[in-house]
């Protein structure tokens, strides 16, 4: 069970509760706050005209709403922006924007009632979360429409994710014998008004390029280990004197990786310490970019993953409300911290880099795939016989084929702004939309390391490699050779794809390298810049 209120959420205790779906509860503490909150509103709005209490939303504010109507203009609140279209947020995406909605509620400036709080921890525990379509608000007062379907479903309409199924509301909560959200003064306007489906999907976004990340060190390592490469591209010495954080961490976490390699070479050995007399040297004597250029390359990419966890951290722990109600003050006040360009710049900065990443994996899947640039392995690392066999060939088109919609879909959502509501949203963040581009983006990244790592494992065994490899390099290809062996005779490969994609996605790969290497040599795990 984990403990929500009176300290910020964190990602991790964020991905116990959506990816290894933690039940959760609140401290009494902070349902004294929400409480508080509640009762200073209700006090302080009699006889006062407040903004989506007695009045109408947006353009319409200039409506004053009679003191009889003011429940029924929550519930059309949530009734009229239920609008979305598209497909289904999956049931993650779900569960994480209901998290994301329920940590800022529990901040005490929203003025919702805490019976609110208290069936949103029962949903969420007993793994229901209304429906929520992918297309929707343009995250200017938040994610209007999106929230909007979480709302909806509170007050038992509209479709739930129940259990894995699409669910009727009403069968949800006549199932677990919870009674639907009442209104009291302004739950309808406190659920909608913010950014968490965007933030509640960069979140899980954050953790999966994390993985991205891990994996793609690993491989890249195991590639260098391949070509018998020399080590000296990953030294402290090389990238200690390029004073970008996210270069040496990752140099660093090669050279953890590596220890214990009987096949990196050094340097020393094979040029500086023997004379070298040939005139045409077989061996290269730097590697191809995409083997050498790994701490350059995917630097940038780890800041950018760090930077966007700092963001999505920042933006789950704050009131994202319009009004905030702010009773240590006495006041209500109007403005737009709902707005999503917070979220929106991430996400954006996020899909360019993990597209680069992917863009390596690619370039190094084609070097293992093409002999005549690494001179070492057959065609297509055909283990079968050539001509009659293909190897690698046919998986090759569907990697390039995700990194070059990556590459489309890398086109900046943050800049695309359309004003809408009676020009009253003038300009926009189109956050979600963002949000969920990355996740395709990541997604598609993901399918592209299952294909290179297929190749690895292939290429391993037909240099009989295995034994040489360093520990943490061993057990990576020990998981996935097990998943998807090396083969000679052709056949469909997409349930071996599958497979790897499925185990590179789930798997905390950071926590066996801790175990495999210490924590002290495998602090990319833990992804903090120190100064």
């Amino acid at each position: 069970m984990i403990s929500l209120g009176g300290k910020p959420l964190d990602l991790a205790a964020f991905e116990q509760i959506i990816l290894q779906q933690k039940p959760v509860t609140v401290t009494a503490a902070t349902m004294e706050n929400v409480r508080g909150c509640y009762e200073f509103l209700k006090e302080f709005s009699q006889d006062k005209l407040i903004y989506g209490i007695n009045t109408g939303f947006g353009p319409m504010a200039q409506y004053r709403i009679d003191d009889n109507d003011r429940r029924q203009l929550q519930y059309n609140l949530i009734r009229s922006h239920s609008s979305g279209m598209g497909q289904l947020l999956s049931p993650l995406n779900c569960r994480a924007t209901m998290l994301a909605r329920l940590n800022t509620l529990l901040l005490g400036y929203s003025g919702i009632h805490p019976e609110m709080i208290l069936l949103m921890t029962a949903l969420i525990n007993n793994e229901a979360y209304p429906c929520i379509y992918a297309h929707g608000g343009v995250g200017a007062s938040g994610d209007l429409v999106q929230l909007a379907h979480l709302a909806l479903g509170l007050i038992s309409e509209g479709d739930f994710w129940f259990k894995g199924e699409v669910v009727a509301a009403t069968k949800v909560f006549e199932t677990l014998k919870l009674k639907p959200l009442e209104i009291h003064i302004r739950e309808g306007l406190g659920t909608l008004n913010g950014t968490s489906a965007m933030t509640g999907i960069g979140a899980i976004n954050v953790l999966h390029a994390r993985k991205l990340m891990t994996g793609q060190i690993l491989f890249s390592l195991m590639v260098n280990e391949i070509m018998e490469a020399y080590d000296d591209h990953f030294s402290d010495e090389l990238n200690k004197v390029k004073l970008h954080p996210g270069q040496q961490m990752v140099a660093k976490a090669m050279r953890a990786i590596s220890k214990k390699s009987g096949l990196l070479r050094k340097r020393h050995e094979h040029l500086y310490d023997k004379k070298v007399t040939e005139e045409v040297i077989d061996d290269k004597v730097q590697e191809y970019y995409s083997l050498r250029c790994v701490p350059q390359i995917l630097g940038p990419v780890y800041d950018t993953i760090e930077n966007t966890a700092r963001v999505i951290t920042s933006e789950l722990n704050s009131v994202n409300d319009n009004p905030i109600i702010d009773r240590a003050n006495k006041n209500i006040f109007h403005g737009g911290n709902f707005h999503g360009d917070y979220i929106s710049l991430e996400m954006d900065k996020l899909k360019i880099a993990v597209t680069k990443l992917s863009m390596l994996a690619e370039r190094q899947l084609n070097f293992l795939l093409n002999s005549h640039l690494n001179q070492k392995l057959p065609p297509f690392i055909n283990l079968g016989r050539l001509g009659l066999n293909f190897g690698i060939q046919g998986m090759q088109y569907p990697a390039v084929s995700n990194v070059a919609e990556s590459q489309a879909l890398s086109t900046p959502m943050y800049i695309h702004s359309i004003p809408n509501n009676n020009d009253n949203q003038d300009i926009v963040s189109m956050g979600c939309n963002a949000a969920q581009m990355c996740a395709r983006v990541i997604e598609n990244s993901f399918e592209v390391l299952s294909v290179h790592g297929l190749a690895i494992i292939q290429a391993i065994d037909f240099k009989e490699y295995k034994e040489r490899l360093s520990p943490a390099t061993r057990w990576m290809y020990d998981e996935l050779s097990a998943l998807a062996p090396s083969f000679k005779e052709d056949s469909p490969s997409s349930e071996r794809l599958a497979k790897i994609k499925s185990w590179l996605m789930e798997t905390e790969v950071g926590e066996k390298m801790k175990k495999l290497l210490g924590f002290d040599n495998w602090q990319l795990i833990e992804l903090e810049h120190k100064p």
